[in-house]
C-alpha cells in the first residue's frame, strides 16, 4: 500500500495549539509515515515549529521539521542543529526559504545545497534530510533546466528524499522524475498533494508559490461561487482523481498538505483506501 506524510504549520495562538492537537489525532488513524511542520521566513516561527515538531514526537509519531537557512550563519545553524538532535529530532527539511522583507543578504547559506552539505558535513547520517522539488518550475528559476540542476545539486549534497510543491497535473510530475532519473538521480521524490477546499485561499496560494491550476479546475471553481458544498465534492473528485494517476504510476509516498484540517485529508484517504 502507498504510504502517506502529513504537512502542518505551527499555530500562532494557544487555541491554534489545542485545536491542532485535535486535529492530528484523527489524522493519526491514517497511520502516516511521518508529519512535517513548516518554519516562517528568516525563521519567524521556530519557536512554535520545535513545540510542534516535539509534541508530534510525544504522541508516538516521527516528525519532521522544515528547517530554512536564509539570514543564516554557520554558527547559528550548527546551534539550531544541536538543539534539533537534543530535541530526538531525526528529519530535517532543508530549505532555502524566502528572503524576508528588510534583509539586505542571504547570509552564510545562498541555497539549500549549502544547508545541505553543511548539515552532512556537522551532523553526518544523524538526520534524514528532505528537500524540495518544483515539477512545474521554482517561481524564482531562470529556466526549467536551471531549476533541474539546482535540485539535481541538492540530492548530491547529500538529500535522502524529496516532496513535491502541489500541482494538478500529473505529467508535470512524471517529467520531472524521468528527467531527475536521467540525471542519475536515485532519491525518492513525492507528490505533494492539497486538497481543495476553498477555491480563493488555493488561487491564492497558488499564484503566490508559482502551482498552476488548469483554466478547466479555475473555471469550475469559480462557477461555484459561494457553494461550499460543491467546491468540496468536486474537489474530491479533481484530487482523488490525481492520486489514483500518481499511484498507479509509482509515486513512492503522497504528502498531503492539511493546512491544519483533518476532513479533505480523511475524505481523500478514504476514497482512495490509502492509511489505517
Amino acid at each position: 500500500m502507498t504510504s502517506i506524510s502529513l504537512e502542518f504549520f505551527p499555530p500562532k495562538t494557544p487555541e491554534g495549539v489545542v485545536k491542532l492537537a485535535a486535529v492530528r489525532q484523527q489524522l493519526y488513524a491514517l497511520k502516516p509515515e511521518f508529519c512535517s511542520v513548516t518554519y516562517g521566513a528568516g525563521g519567524s516561527t521556530q519557536d512554535g515549529t520545535l513545540a510542534a515538531v516535539q509534541a508530534i514526537l510525544a504522541e508516538g509519531m516521527d516528525a519532521a521539521s522544515h528547517f530554512t537557512c536564509v539570514g543564516a550563519t554557520r554558527a547559528s545553524v550548527r546551534e539550531k542543529l544541536q538543539l534539533f538532535q537534543g530535541a530526538g529530532i531525526r528529519r530535517l527539511v532543508a530549505l532555502r526559504g524566502d528572503l524576508p522583507s528588510g534583509y539586505g543578504a542571504f547570509g552564510e547559506f545562498r541555497y539549500a545545497s549549502d544547508l545541505i552539505a553543511f548539515i552532512r558535513e556537522t551532523t553526518g547520517t544523524h538526520f534524514h534530510i528532505e528537500v524540495a522539488a518544483y515539477p512545474e518550475m521554482h517561481p524564482q528559476a531562470r529556466s526549467p533546466q536551471a531549476d533541474l540542476e539546482a535540485f539535481a545539486t541538492k540530492a548530491r549534497a547529500g538529500a535522502n528524499s524529496a516532496m513535491t510543491q502541489f500541482f494538478f497535473n500529473a505529467d508535470a510530475y512524471f517529467r520531472f522524475v524521468d528527467e531527475a532519473r536521467a540525471l542519475g538521480l536515485d532519491l525518492p521524490i513525492v507528490p505533494g498533494i492539497m486538497p481543495i477546499t476553498n477555491a480563493s485561499g488555493l488561487m491564492r496560494f497558488a499564484d503566490s508559490t508559482g502551482a498552476d491550476i488548469p483554466r478547466w479546475i479555475r473555471m469550475r471553481l469559480q462557477s461555484f461561487g459561494d457553494d461550499t458544498a460543491s467546491i468540496k465534492a468536486f474537489g474530491l473528485d479533481v484530487v482523488s482523481a490525481l492520486c489514483e494517476r500518481l499511484i498507479a504510476g509509482g509515486a513512492p509516498s503522497l504528502h498531503f498538505y492539511t493546512m491544519n484540517q483533518s476532513t479533505a485529508t480523511l475524505a481523500l484517504c478514504e476514497r482512495l483506501g490509502l492509511g489505517g
